[in-house]
């Protein structure tokens, strides 16, 4: 007998490690997203009673791979036994067209995507879905994400993130959208969302939505390996390098970005000769690559711009002019809200705060990112400067309404106990 404590601990570490992992090979045999899901948590609750009787195995993910697929088989055979006993149902005069019976899906080759989990996230950015329904179901499904952190990457409530994951779900089912890999040549129509889901993986690892810790360094180490098996299958996509580049200068300051105590500790506090040097060198190299040959797209760009952040000797020492040159290039290029406030920041390092904020409240009165806590944060910050104490005591009260994550939480809250001596 293993102690139950022990058990539990194990399951929230193989669900934590492996949830994506185990989908993606039970979404294979079930070639259905609600019932892949479905067998999948019922292995997970399956391990808390079979592993204090039996011990907890030595491969977790093998084991609930294992227990999940027999469950997704038993009921796809299940489905095809009702089937194949429906004509015994139907009244005579009906043609054999209207109980055909769906021929099960070919083997597909295993070598298009060679990684399970990339595979899963090419099948779910089908193009017959809307792209933040992709994003979405991608998020929850493939990589773990909870339905409350995917709506905050998207900026929308959790009821309408989960009506709008039930809705792609369902057209999946009712179109008939092909559980299948796509084939080679249809890889780079996917790319644009498949992208977007692995940054979105990773932002979600690099400042956690919710939680105690600020990293998710389990999300972070994942889109990562995806991106670089993405790499190995599409080595002529600048983008695909971009991201990576993007990917290893931001996750470059890992160590930093919190004291012993778990503080978060804003960039011009982190000490810069612990940060990885060999991560930003190979990000350097991709960026520079990604520069040739014609507009470099959001992600060499993103990329362009954390590595002037992570290069320049020190905080005060940063190429500000520069970044808000490839601010504005990004912006052309991806004309997104979240840009335009991140480019604000530099705009107040070289035009000040007074300017940087008629910016961000342009920005606020559209509403786009009514639910983004890093608007009202930011807002928090410039009006601080400006000496405005209790106009960014506002501001970082509404940040806090909408920060879910500890450390970021007890940062806003130091700062709106003492905004004037911070």
């Amino acid at each position: 007998m293993t102690p139950p404590a022990d058990v539990e601990s194990a399951v929230a570490d193989a669900h934590r490690r492996g949830w994506a992992l185990v989908l993606a090979a039970t979404a294979r045999v079930a070639r259905d997203l609600d019932l892949a899901e479905e067998c999948v948590q019922e292995a997970y609750a399956g391990a808390l009673t079979s592993w204090v009787r039996d011990g907890i195995p030595d491969s977790p993910e093998a084991w609930l791979i294992t227990a999940a697929r027999r469950r997704a088989m038993d009921a796809v055979r299940r489905e095809q036994t009702f089937r194949s006993k429906l004509p015994l149902l139907v009244e005579p005069g009906e043609t054999e067209d209207e109980v055909a019976i769906d021929e099960p899906a070919a083997v597909e080759p295993e070598d298009v995507v060679p990684d399970e989990r990339l595979r899963l996230i090419f099948m779910c950015c089908h193009p017959a879905l809307a792209q933040e329904a992709q994003l979405a179901l991608t998020l929850r499904l493939v990589c773990g994400v909870t339905t409350a952190d995917v709506a905050r990457a998207l900026l929308v409530s959790e009821p309408t993130m989960a009506a709008r994951m039930t809705r792609a779900k369902k057209k999946i089912s009712v179109a008939r959208i092909p559980f299948r890999l796509p084939e080679q040549a249809e890889l780079p129509d996917r790319l644009r969302a498949v992208l977007g889901v692995i940054h979105l993986l990773f932002t979600a690892g690099h400042t956690a939505p919710s939680g105690a810790s600020l990293v998710r360094t389990d999300l972070v180490d994942q889109s990562l390996r995806l991106t670089r098996t993405l790499r190995e299958l599409m080595p002529d996509e600048r983008e695909v390098r971009g991201l990576l580049a993007l990917l290893l200068v931001t996750d470059a300051r890992r160590a930093t970005r919190v004291d012993a105590d778990g503080r978060l500790l804003r960039l011009e506090e982190q000490d810069r000769s612990l940060w990885d040097r060999s991560a930003m060198s190979e990000a350097h190299d991709l960026i520079v690559d990604g520069l040739r040959g014609g507009r470099p797209g959001r992600y060499v760009l993103q990329a362009a711009i954390a590595s002037l952040y992570a290069e320049a000797p020190s905080y005060d020492q940063t190429d500000w002019p520069q970044i808000v040159t490839l601010y504005d290039e990004l912006l052309s290029v991806w004309p997104s809200p979240v840009v335009a406030l991140n480019r604000t920041v530099a705009v107040s390092m070289v035009s000040g705060p007074a300017r940087a904020l008629e910016e961000v409240t342009e920005l606020e009165k559209d509403g786009w990112l009514a639910r983004y806590q890093y608007l009202p944060a930011i807002k928090a910050d410039l009006l601080h400067r400006l000496g405005r104490w209790e106009e960014a005591a506002i501001a970082y009260r509404r940040a806090l309404e909408l920060t879910g994550n500890d450390a970021e939480r007890e940062f806003l809250a130091e700062r709106l106990a003492g905004p004037h001596r911070a």
